[in-house]
């Protein structure tokens, strides 16, 4: 619980300063939500599906600090997230490997309609990145959707691991928007809130997980 508490104190602090303005204390708190999830998630148990986690956590730590370093990083966090989003889908499989096909369809809707929007509105020498990022992210989505029903996995587990992949995805698309297509006033609060609780969920899905443990 004191780790939560963290994460939540960090957030009002990085929220603070992004509504002051005050660009120095976002840079130095937003990075403090998914570090507590990082020292949260040490408490599930051990195994291959918690070390995954703990990858995506770190490699989307990198993402978070890289889009907000002075000067324009974006490529650079887009790739640290793109890990983040394959280390997700590395620990999804170590669960399940049943094909859900159901769920994939879902998954290349969401991930291309999320890729139309963006390429709509001209994308340049990003396509290629942002067109493996969006293949990236309909991967994860669906092997993470494709846990939900799983025999051995507790349905608590799967239904957090789904939720907090989508609102990853929701995230993600919001950054997307914001940056190529139409930028709106409320976009950092959309986007850094779904994203926090996109994490939340994912990583809370590593307590409990298995009807054996």
């Amino acid at each position: 619980m004191r780790w939560l508490l963290l994460g939540l104190a960090g957030a009002a602090v990085f929220l603070y300063g992004r509504i002051t303005g005050d660009a120095q204390l976002s840079l130095l708190t937003k990075g403090i939500p998914v570090i507590a999830l990082l020292l949260w998630l040490r408490q599930a148990p051990a195994g291959t599906y918690r070390r995954w986690i703990a990858i995506g956590l770190v490699l989307s730590l990198a993402g978070d600090i890289l889009l907000d370093w002075p000067g324009d990083l974006f490529v650079f966090g887009l790739g640290a997230f793109l890990l983040g989003h394959l280390a997700y889908l590395r620990a999804y499989v170590s669960d399940s490997r049943q094909p859900a096909l159901a769920a994939l369809l879902l998954a290349l809707v969401a991930g291309g309609a999320m890729f139309a929007i963006l390429a709509s509105s001209g994308l340049g020498e990003l396509l290629i990145p942002v067109a493996c990022y969006a293949t990236a992210i309909c991967l994860m989505l669906w092997r993470a959707l494709a846990r939900i029903g799983h025999p051995h996995l507790q349905p608590r587990s799967t239904w957090l691991a789904a939720g907090g992949a989508a609102l990853f995805v929701l995230s993600d698309s919001l950054i997307g928007i914001d940056r190529f297509v139409a930028s709106f006033d409320a976009a950092p609060y959309a986007i850094i809130l779904t994203y926090w609780l996109g994490q939340w969920g994912i990583t809370a899905s590593a307590f409990q997980r298995s009807n054996s443990a």
